[in-house]
């Protein structure tokens, strides 16, 4: 195949950190507060923007605590499983690296018995086997197996425990079913591709209850503890973040927040997701070499979208081959400036995978499609010359 011509202007399709949004630059940030407690009065301004912005862009009912936490994702949702499990049995679903992460920390750190519904990469679990009177941690997309939910109607509107729900990289980019989710989770540079190290969560009060009315058996740290002696941490809530904040993060996810706005808010953000996932989807569906890792069409992510490379050349090598052909494409074209940290995850299956999120330019996608053609043709032929 003959090399390609037209590059995309922006080569990152990092599932995260993800793409800034088209435009940024650092002097977007130069109102930053830097040099200011985060403690001080717009210190706490600032952080409070970011939860009422957050809130109205979501759709995050008026009764849902928000907050901001350290340690990205994981600190939130770490925040969640040690303050929160404990009162009733636990049942954490897993078809992802994160999902799997989540299950051996309530069964091996916080040594928790519980119900782990496994699936291989590409499928889901079983969702009609959840017994919803026990908690229930999932994930809502699959990141790392371009798996997701394919809508809400398995979680019980009548459920006795709480639905814990890590959704990450499909904040701003699906529509989430806030009413049957109790605790969500996620961070700021998915998305919208903001900074790491920060994490937000929102909870029910059916959450907020639990933790006024529980005391976990296990030591909390401080980091993770979102209640003190049957009373909620409300600053937390409110802007006051358990620990120091970064104010230019802070900065820039306001940034991001009002870009999204000006784009026409959830929807329009929905919809950038949705157009740039399609260009792939019918990519895939012309070229013989590659597919969905997720089988089922209604379950592929339309953000983290991973794909396996079905050439009967490739796939009648051993895995480890396998594994160095797709790792191949990914550093040619890395090389090359054509596009960037498109390798599979470390534990899923050897392929590629696209962060097609609304931060990613259609146009980019479109001119990375050829490349990724030539990338794998040249690949194959330099295989077959050394065999």
């Amino acid at each position: 195949m003959t090399r390609p011509t037209l590059r995309p202007l922006v080569p990152l399709f990092s599932s995260g950190p993800c793409a800034k949004r088209p435009g940024w630059t650092l002097q977007t940030l130069t109102h930053a507060p830097l040099g200011r407690s985060h403690r001080s009065a717009v210190g706490k301004k600032r952080l409070a923007e970011v939860i009422d912005r957050s809130r109205a862009m979501l759709g995050i009912p008026a009764d849902y605590r928000i907050g901001i936490l350290p340690g990205s994702d994981t600190g939130a949702i770490e925040a969640a499983l040690w303050s929160l499990l404990g009162p009733h049995p636990v049942d954490v679903l897993a078809w992802d690296s994160f999902g799997l992460d989540w299950a051996t920390d309530i069964t091996e750190e916080l040594r928790f018995t519980a119900h782990v519904q496994k699936a291989p990469y590409g499928a889901l679990p079983d969702l009609a086997a959840v017994d919803w009177s026990h908690d229930v941690v999932f994930t809502w997309n699959g990141t790392t197996s371009g798996v997701r939910l394919p809508n809400s109607d398995w979680i019980a509107a009548d459920r006795v425990g709480l639905s814990i729900c890590d959704a990450t990289s499909a904040v701003f980019a699906m529509d989430l079913p806030w009413g049957k989710l109790d605790v969500v989770t996620w961070s700021w540079q998915k998305v919208l591709g903001g900074e790491a190290a920060h994490g937000m969560i929102a909870l029910s009060p059916r959450a907020a209850a639990r933790l006024m009315e529980h005391r976990p058996t296990w030591p909390v740290p401080k980091i993770f503890r979102l209640a003190r002696n049957g009373k909620i941490s409300e600053g937390i809530f409110k802007g006051e973040t358990i620990n120091t904040p970064s104010m230019l993060c802070v900065e820039d996810q306001i940034d991001a927040l009002k870009w999204a706005e000006g784009l026409g808010g959830l929807p329009a953000l929905v919809a950038r997701s949705e157009k740039n996932f399609q260009v792939v989807a019918d990519w895939v569906a012309k070229t013989g070499w590659i597919d969905f890792l997720a089988a089922d069409p209604a379950t592929r992510s339309t953000t983290s979208v991973c794909l396996k490379i079905v050439d009967s050349r490739v796939t009648a090598l051993p895995q480890e081959a396998q594994a160095s052909i797709a790792s191949a494409i990914a550093k040619l074209l890395d090389k090359d400036g054509v596009a960037h940290d498109i390798g599979s995850y470390r534990d899923a299956p050897p392929g590629l995978r696209l962060w097609c999120g609304a931060t990613v330019e259609t146009t980019d996608l479109v001119a990375l499609l050829p490349w990724l053609d030539w990338a794998f043709d040249s690949v194959i032929a330099s295989q077959l010359e050394t065999a």
